[in-house]
């Protein structure tokens, strides 16, 4: 992702140096309505960071007890599909306030290191899940937006992003709450095409609250399995997001 940013940095700077020369505006007036409405499609990448209890002392059925040390982590950061509608109400010649409600549609793939269980291999036992997520997200951002200059404009944004868990299942090792609040930073550029206001946008956003549902591990009746939930204590999402507004 710092190679995507950098690419999106060098473009905006290139296109800027280009465009010394003062040129036909297209839509001239389209920044001056009070209300305005578009719609966004994009991608994201999604991840979790957690907290690993450490050595934990299991109690097996039979009522024998041994010390297990499992650490979970999400090991990579996957891909997903974002789709929604925006409204943004003009405040001023530079500032702007942003409701873009949308659907995030992923998963992030988690990884059960059992270090005190050794495989044929001599190496610790993996336990893998796919934890799906569906959210809908409600975010209400404040943009800053630098003086248009022919048909680009860029701007910075950020804002506080309330979102809803669509997707869990009872058979989940490890399960998040339905509700989780982000803030989110970014930054982005409008082009003024003939017929439309194209805006790509690149965003960071990470969860403010404890994503874990610590009452889910109470419903896991395998031992083992309860071991592997007990595995972490706090749990906080993070995406990162590339959104194409229309206007």
């Amino acid at each position: 992702m710092k190679r995507l940013l950098s690419i999106i940095i060098l473009t905006v700077l290139a296109l800027t140096a280009v465009a010394q020369e003062r040129t036909v505006q297209n839509k001239p007036y389209i920044d001056l309505r009070p209300l305005h409405f578009g719609i966004l499609v994009g991608m994201h990448l999604q991840d979790i960071e957690f907290q690993n209890i450490g050595p934990q002392t299991i109690t097996m059925a039979d009522g024998t007890q041994s010390l297990q040390t499992v650490m979970c982590d999400a090991d990579n950061w996957n891909p997903g599909f974002s789709v929604g509608v925006s409204a943004e109400l003009r405040l001023n010649a530079n500032f702007s306030l942003r409701f873009t409600p949308s659907m995030h549609f992923g998963a992030k793939h988690l990884v059960f290191h059992e270090l005190t269980a050794i495989d044929e291999n001599s190496k610790p036992k993996e336990t893998t899940q796919d934890l799906k997520n569906t959210y809908i997200s409600l975010p209400v951002d404040i943009k800053f937006s630098a003086p248009r200059f022919n048909n680009y404009r860029p701007y910075i944004m950020a804002g506080i992003n309330p979102m809803i868990n669509l997707t869990s299942k009872a058979n989940d090792i490890v399960r998040l709450k339905r509700y989780d609040t982000f803030v989110e930073v970014g930054m982005g550029c409008d082009f003024y095409l003939p017929f439309f206001k194209l805006i790509p946008e690149l965003k960071f956003c990470y969860s403010l609250t404890d994503a874990l549902d610590k009452n889910h591990v109470n419903t896991i009746e395998d031992v083992n399995r309860r071991a592997l939930a007990n595995s972490v204590v706090t749990g906080h999402n993070k995406m990162i997001v590339l959104t194409f507004y229309f206007e």
